[in-house]
């Protein structure tokens, strides 16, 4: 549990993140799955920081797609939430659990963890069901609000369809599909939502017209740049996995390096010991 001096503190960062997703510029997440990652973005000047469920599975052992148990996903989300000084949210997957009992326990986890924002996905891993049913995501969702309001930390939620990322049933029908479901996830509590998948500006686009509250897309390499996701009315961007996946690229380019020239440039720009020691002390 939390004492009142957190939870006040939290209700403050709460209502602080949930104002992000209504500034003029997009909120921006470069997901980290780490405390020492996390202190860079936060001294980066970043005002919020996002967890990345998969970096920090990957990180641990695990595969991505909720082989990492909640207990331990939350307790790397717990370190990162003591360590910084600014509004944490955390990618807790589909809930660990298919039930609205557990996403409600799962979201009494992150509270407790010390953040105050929530991805919650719809994706089931699934190929015969690829999606969880609308009308038990919609419970889940109404649960997940009511643990939140009795814990007296109203999470900022990230309702996430993956429709697009899996590319889920006909091609013509997904759109609709999404479009279906993230409007009645805001209608059932959430303050964003999330469609990963999509890139081209039109759909972007039509989206941010057609849900009518804050929209939050996935970029990399082929996405707008923010300024266009901007003008396009996109209010949060993140990036998910791939700044954890970057790192691993760095590590098997110095690898390659060592062993093939057995020189050292890769390890360039990389802060001083020294640096990292004072930035966590």
């Amino acid at each position: 549990m939390v004492n009142p001096m957190d939870v006040e503190k939290q209700k403050s960062y709460a209502n602080a993140f949930r104002a992000l997703h209504h500034a003029s510029d997009p909120l921006l997440l470069p997901n980290i799955w780490d405390v020492a990652g996390a202190r860079v973005l936060e001294q980066a000047g970043f005002p919020a920081i996002a967890t990345t469920s998969a970096g920090v599975a990957f990180t641990l052992g695990y595969p991505d797609g909720e082989r990492i148990s909640r207990v331990e996903m939350l307790a790397r989300v717990a370190r990162i939430a003591k360590a910084v000084g600014v509004p944490v949210t955390a990618d807790v997957e589909a809930g660990y659990g298919s039930r609205p009992e557990d996403a409600a326990d799962t979201a009494r986890a992150v509270i407790a963890a010390g953040a105050v924002g929530m991805n919650f996905e719809d994706g089931t891993d699934d190929a015969e069901r690829p999606l969880i049913d609308l009308s038990l995501q919609l419970e889940r969702i109404r649960a997940i609000r009511e643990a939140a309001l009795k814990a007296g930390v109203l999470l900022v939620l990230n309702a996430r369809t993956d429709t697009h990322l899996p590319q889920v049933g006909p091609a013509e029908n997904r759109y609709d599909q999404a479009v279906r479901r993230m409007v009645a996830y805001r209608d059932a509590g959430a303050d964003c939502v999330f469609l990963p998948g999509v890139s081209d500006v039109e759909t972007i686009q039509r989206a941010v017209r057609d849900v009518q509250c804050p929209l939050n897309i996935l970029a990399g390499p082929g996405s707008p740049t923010v300024p266009e996701l901007a003008a396009l009315g996109v209010k949060r961007v993140s990036l998910g996995s791939s700044p954890m996946r970057a790192t691993l690229g760095l590590i098997r380019r110095l690898a390659d390096e060592l062993k093939s020239t057995g020189t050292y440039q890769s390890l360039e720009g990389a802060p001083a010991h020294g640096d990292v020691n004072r930035m966590l002390s």
